[in-house]
């Protein structure tokens, strides 16, 4: 599912996985995770630009994709990818992780198990979107609007936490 058309003659669509309601692209197709809209897949591009530019040495890029994984997990996700955006969402959040730390975490578990749990994402997959993070100035503002996303992103699976500290703690 791509998303929801508003009534005839409407020109948006509503993002399936955060719920987002954008301006139709020229072209809706399907997303390359099939639980996001082409439309919030964009921006999700434009903000990898504005991350992979930046430079910086926590590698706030990782934390982009964590905490899109994790807001757009759906039936076509797969259970390694959901598993490693909630590892990373609670190594930056809850250890104080710096996004090369998450990406050496997804290194190495990648090299260990190959069977991942599932975890069925919440109905409600958290308050600021990518679109929020975008209207921050870029800079400090929108790096601070990035890690304001991951933890709303992070709080909104509450019910998987338990189950992910036991995955970073065992493998």
């Amino acid at each position: 599912m791509i998303g929801s058309r508003g009534e005839a003659g409407d020109d948006f669509v509503v993002c399936p996985g955060c719920g987002l309601r954008l301006p139709c692209g020229e072209e809706v197709a399907a997303s390359l995770q099939g639980s996001s809209s082409a439309e919030c897949l964009r921006l999700c591009h434009e903000l990898s630009l504005y991350t992979l530019a930046h430079g910086d040495p926590f590698f706030i890029h990782q934390v982009v994709v964590d905490a899109y994984a994790a807001q757009h997990a759906g039936p076509e996700s797969k259970p390694i990818g959901v598993a490693f955006a909630l590892i990373g969402l609670c190594l930056l959040l809850e250890r104080g992780h710096t996004g090369k730390a998450v990406q050496r975490a997804h290194m190495r578990l990648a090299r260990g198990s190959k069977q991942w749990p599932a975890f069925d994402p919440p109905s409600h997959r958290g308050s600021v979107t990518i679109a929020d993070v975008l209207r921050a100035d870029p800079g400090a503002d929108r790096d601070a609007a990035i890690t304001q996303w991951a933890a709303s992103v992070w709080k909104a699976w509450a019910h998987a936490h338990p189950a992910v500290r036991d995955l970073i703690d065992t493998r």
